[in-house]
């Protein structure tokens, strides 16, 4: 596995990682600027948690496969 696998841009699991830290970023960003009420801090922490473990395998998956493999 090779860091350097993770940079795929034919591929579209490359833009969905890419996707995925864009919006856990955001909810991150919206969970420490704002007062929210505790259950959606809750639902938007639930997301942030979820981006990550979907984020990180779409990341090992990417590692894993040799470049321009769809």
């Amino acid at each position: 596995m090779k860091l350097s696998r993770l940079f795929q841009p034919r591929n579209p699991q490359f833009w969905l990682l890419v996707v995925l830290n864009a919006l856990s970023t955001a909810i991150s960003f919206v969970l420490r600027a704002y007062a929210l009420p505790l259950p959606v801090a809750l639902l938007l922490a639930g997301f942030a948690i979820a981006n990550v473990v979907l984020g990180l395998r779409i990341a090992w998956r990417l590692m894993a496969d040799p470049p321009g493999d769809c």
